[in-house]
């Protein structure tokens, strides 16, 4: 059992967030996401302590949760609005997930992994997030029968930028991206502004768990 939200909880998200804001998340909607979402429910009781500190943890299948600061770098540059029908494209723990349905009813999330994919749904509906559609299957080639997307965002590195993913992108859309070798990723952001026009936008580097798939590192 998961252990209830309490006013310690709560406490210590708070604490992240003004860490977080130190490092330079200045997206109070972003901020505020992170703060309404309980990190520990997304943990095994036996390792909650490790919850609300801002590091990446793992969550077993050779997957990690991410690093709260990673989450709200991420979530800042895919800039999402209410409304906007935003894919995440590796699931995962379902945090990443939980977050941008603070901020956008409209998600899609897929996870590559089975077994990640029915402990995550199982999670999440238990949370009272079920109405997220979660699918398993492989996010490198998009999900197109949910296309277009007005965002899109990547938890894995990838080797490059996936062509599926670009052409799901609706028009003024953004893609957040980590892209790299399987060691050390560049964060990028493409935005579609015409339909092959695309502007491309570089950032800071992190490290990721690589993209599975089709489009990334293979299975």
């Amino acid at each position: 059992m998961t252990a209830p939200d309490s006013y310690r909880h709560r406490g210590q998200r708070r604490t992240l967030v003004r860490e977080l804001r130190s490092k330079g998340i200045a997206d109070e909607r972003v901020l505020t996401a992170l703060e309404a979402v309980p990190r520990h429910f997304f943990f095994e009781p036996a390792f909650e302590a490790h919850a609300y500190q801002d590091k990446a943890f793992p969550i077993g299948e050779g997957q990690t949760i991410s690093q709260p600061y990673t989450v709200a770098f991420q979530t800042q540059l895919l800039d999402v609005e209410a409304g906007h029908h935003v894919l995440e494209v590796g699931t995962g723990s379902g945090y990443q997930c939980a977050v941008l349905l603070q901020l956008t009813a409209l998600v899609s999330s897929i996870e590559i992994n089975p077994v990640l994919f029915e402990r995550t749904r199982e999670r999440l509906a238990s949370l009272g997030a079920g109405h997220a559609g979660l699918y398993c299957g492989d996010g490198s080639l998009g999900l197109p029968a949910r296309a277009p997307f007005d965002r899109i965002l990547v938890t894995a590195g990838a080797p490059a930028l996936p062509p599926a993913l670009l052409r799901q992108l609706s028009l003024g859309g953004k893609l957040v991206i980590p892209v790299g070798d399987a060691q050390l990723q560049r964060m990028v952001r493409i935005t579609r502004e015409g339909p092959e026009a695309f502007v491309r936008e570089e950032f800071t580097d992190f490290r990721f768990v690589p993209l599975l798939g089709a489009d990334g590192w293979g299975r």
